[in-house]
């Protein structure tokens, strides 16, 4: 079939037929689908364009800007740390990273932090301008010193706080930076070349440039456009944990400076085969490709329900995990699957009822877009999930499953917050 390389299974031929349609021209950019289906690849497509400009084609190596797609591989670096007994999550940051302490913030827990109630949702306050979003040691240290915004224990996404939090506390626990960790706590323990915050070291004709134009628009399409879901207009607070002046200069021009800073809740730069294997990893009880990433215990730990509160920046319910958000694939319920999705379309999730993964990183940028971009993402997951569900039949785990009882471990909802 033209339109893209690589190759799907019998069965999912409708996935690769919308992907040829999704970068059907070089204005649309180019990407990558990953569907891993417990530990092998039954989907791995690439096509496209990287740049529009020389005409240089997408492989499948490219490394897409992912945004908020960054949270979750962030997320799961604090897990390897809590899976080696380094923290706990319901011990106070400050425990670990005594600075926290200051400004009222010293019972704020590990938990709170990874599920957006720490209280430091604002930007403003720690990175007041352009110049300020690149210092990422500077926002460690403002968050450590700063006042909560409002009562810490009520969700409020922390667009881009969430990384500096994370890192934070990870460089008090190890003293290195999360740029760093995610190479040596899941890029080489997974055995993956695709996990990067910010852009790496060598490789850079592995980078796309952007397709479209990320700059500020009218205030209500901007409030669309910080919205997870299409339609949705988040309140003023949304904005406040997204926006700066200036902001959209360090993501524009042919060498945005994003990409040269550790941003990590909103500049990993992904391949969809290594977010694929992490995520494979959280859905098949912390192993993928017979490598252990995390055990079984902090697997169904970091998978459970903390809180379907309305969150207070994106005006909707948010069914937080520890760093991530349920699944969202349309028409289907999948209870346990969650993941991180990304501005402008990216994202990755996982299922641990069915062992599948899936994963969609691009270069398409419009000038409007949605959280969820063209709902590509959501799109192709659909029709990976149909398709499973087609060829594995009855005898799998991919039909909807009965719900586990409320007072089982592996209760989705067990331990649910009411935020």
């Amino acid at each position: 079939m033209a339109g893209y390389q690589g190759h799907v299974e019998p069965g999912y031929e409708a996935v690769a037929r919308l992907f040829t349609r999704l970068f059907r021209s070089p204005r649309r950019g180019g990407g990558s689908f990953v569907v891993r289906y417990r530990d092998r690849n039954v989907v791995d497509l690439w096509g496209g364009v990287a740049d529009p400009g020389t005409g240089r084609r997408w492989e499948r190596d490219s490394l897409g800007l992912s945004f908020s797609t960054t949270k979750g591989v962030t997320a799961t670096v604090i897990h390897r740390l809590a899976d080696r007994g380094l923290l706990g999550y319901d011990e106070p940051v400050a425990a670990y990273w005594p600075e926290f302490a200051a400004g009222g913030k010293g019972r704020i827990t590990v938990r709170q932090l990874l599920t957006h109630q720490a209280g430091l949702d604002r930007l403003a306050p720690i990175a007041p301008d352009a110049d300020a979003l690149l210092d990422h040691l500077g926002a460690e240290r403002r968050l450590a010193a700063h006042t909560p915004d409002h009562e810490p224990g009520s969700p409020a996404y922390h667009a881009i706080t969430f990384g500096w939090l994370c890192a934070g506390l990870a460089r008090a626990l190890t003293g290195k930076g999360m740029a760093e960790l995610v190479r040596t706590e899941l890029a080489e323990p997974l055995g993956v070349d695709g996990l990067h915050i910010g852009r790496p070291a060598t490789g850079r004709d592995r980078v796309p440039a952007s397709v479209g134009v990320f700059k500020p628009l009218s205030p209500l399409l901007t409030r669309l456009a910080a919205a997870p879901l299409p339609g949705v207009v988040p309140p003023r607070r949304g904005l406040e944990a997204l926006f700066v002046p200036g902001s959209h200069e360090v993501f524009q021009g042919p060498e945005p400076r994003i990409l040269d800073t550790e941003m990590p809740a909103a500049n990993g730069m992904f391949t969809a085969e290594s977010l694929a294997v992490l995520y494979g990893a959280l859905a098949n009880d912390g192993v993928a490709g017979g490598r252990r990433l995390l055990s079984g215990a902090t697997v169904r730990a970091l998978g459970r329900l903390q809180t379907a509160a309305p969150d207070r920046a994106l005006g909707i319910p948010m069914r937080w995990r520890l760093g991530y958000h349920q699944a969202y694939v349309p028409g289907v319920w999948l209870p346990r699957a969650f993941g991180h999705y990304g501005y402008a379309g990216s994202g990755a999730w996982g299922d641990p009822v069915s062992g599948m993964s899936v994963a969609f990183v691009s270069n398409r940028i419009y000038p409007l877009t949605m959280g969820l971009g063209d709902l590509a993402l959501t799109r192709l997951s659909r029709l990976a999930v149909a398709a499973a569900r087609r060829i594995e039949g009855p005898a799998s785990a991919l039909p909807r499953p009965t719900a586990p009882a409320a007072d089982h471990p592996d209760h989705p909802d067990r331990g649910l917050s009411a935020g």
